[in-house]
């Protein structure tokens, strides 16, 4: 069977291309293992830049995620809290007066990717679920994919491929030589919890240093129904030196730690404790080649600090489409030619993903958090400075200037 073009993955690094493929009016495979709805263990957070490539390919869909209150929350800022227990709320700067809808979701993946989903066109998108990628080979002017379908085994031969299958990607180990390197790859844990108190009135997402979880983060988010989305995340060599079980060591902070505890007196954790590995953007690697691009996590730009990683996919997607319209149009499928989207993936992500892989270092110095969060709280300008940083990666640039620190400690 011989497609133009094939995405390995619905998630949302796949459907993003997907979409885009098909605004462009072109048609292509698009595959996943699961059968949809399917849960997909994550931090829930739907970040700006999820706005932002989803407004690029059609603003209704924002407009449409904001009724949805039962599947969508939106958020206007976020909640720093610092090892002292000092609590630094921040909304997010895009706000205008004028602005009615929120800058930023936060939705089960359960529920978005199905969103997502629903949005495939058919018209240009051959979709099969319960599909899974099984072995890709490279032979003559293409690519060879193996794939199970329903149980039954079958090959289709492309002319390019966008695997979007993520961390446990056949191509990026098998084609782009992906290792995983435990400085750059963090694991991470994610529980439901039904009636924990104390949410900001505007949503904000809240990441916490506690010191049962240092020189990794605490977060809790707020869900549509009453729930939140309660979870963990640190990097895998300091797991394995430091021996931390993630899931006790989360699970002893909610229970005895007086900055949270007594937002979990009358909570309920729902389901089980569930864990998952997160591949880190905080070094440049090989994401295209002869006959293939990856895009989501099968190409590691997940954020460093914040371990979100939605928004990287969705906009990976876009310019995985972008680049194979060009090569489907130049009718050249090289990895010379395919590398253009490596050096456009990096132009856009890698200042903002190494800033983010300095700021996850400063864990390691919880006083230095406190001292910042302890000076905000007393200068309006500071605050106002820390809330530019997320729109301005020059202005966010500063938090890794130690000229920084010496300002705010001789001014007030």
């Amino acid at each position: 069977m011989k497609h133009n073009i094939v995405i390995a993955g619905a998630g949302p690094a796949g459907t993003s291309a997907s979409l885009f493929l098909a605004k462009a009016g072109i048609p292509h495979l698009i595959f996943d293992k699961a059968t949809f709805p399917r849960d997909k263990v994550c931090g829930d957070a739907l970040s700006g830049k999820v706005v932002e490539v989803l407004k690029k390919l059609d603003p209704a869909l924002i407009a449409e995620m904001d009724i949805q209150k039962k599947l969508f929350t939106g958020s206007w800022g976020v909640v720093f809290g610092a090892p002292n227990g000092k609590e630094l709320p921040i909304p997010f700067r895009t706000i205008k007066n004028t602005d009615t809808i929120a800058p930023g979701f936060i939705s089960k993946r359960w529920d978005f990717d199905h969103f997502l989903f629903s949005k495939l066109n058919r018209t240009y998108a051959e979709v099969w679920e319960n599909t899974s990628l099984k072995k890709a080979g490279q032979v003559d002017r293409g690519l060879n994919l193996l794939v199970e379908k329903n149980g039954k085994e079958e090959t289709i031969f492309c002319d390019l491929v966008i695997d979007a299958t993520g961390d446990r990607s056949i191509l990026n180990r098998e084609l782009a030589g992906y290792i995983i390197e435990e400085d750059h790859y963090c694991a991470g844990i994610r529980a439901y919890y039904k009636n924990v108190t104390g949410f900001h009135k505007e949503n904000f997402i809240e990441l916490h240093f506690l010191k049962e979880l240092l020189p990794g983060y605490f977060w809790i988010f707020p869900l549509p129904n009453g729930m939140a989305n309660v979870g963990a995340g640190m990097l895998s060599k300091n797991v394995r030196s430091k021996k931390v079980n993630l899931r006790e060591a989360m699970l002893k902070a909610i229970k005895e730690n007086p900055c949270i505890n007594h937002r979990f007196k009358d909570a309920e954790l729902q389901g089980k404790v569930e864990g998952w590995g997160l591949p880190l953007g905080s070094k440049k690697r090989t994401i295209s080649g002869n006959h293939f691009l990856l895009a989501g996590d099968a190409a590691s730009l997940i954020d460093p600090f914040t371990g979100e990683g939605i928004g990287n996919a969705l906009y990976s997607g876009m310019l995985a489409a972008e680049t194979a319209a060009n090569a489907m149009n130049q009718n050249c499928f090289d990895a010379n030619y395919l590398h253009q989207y490596d050096e456009q993936i990096y132009k856009r992500l890698w200042d903002e993903l190494k800033l983010s892989h300095t700021l996850q270092k400063l864990c390691n110095y919880p006083r230095l958090f406190n001292f910042v969060v302890n000076k905000a709280h007393k200068s309006k300008t500071l605050r106002d400075t820390i809330s530019c940083m997320f729109d301005d990666i020059d202005m966010r640039n500063q938090l890794s200037n130690p000229a920084f620190y010496l300002k705010m400690l001789f001014n007030r």
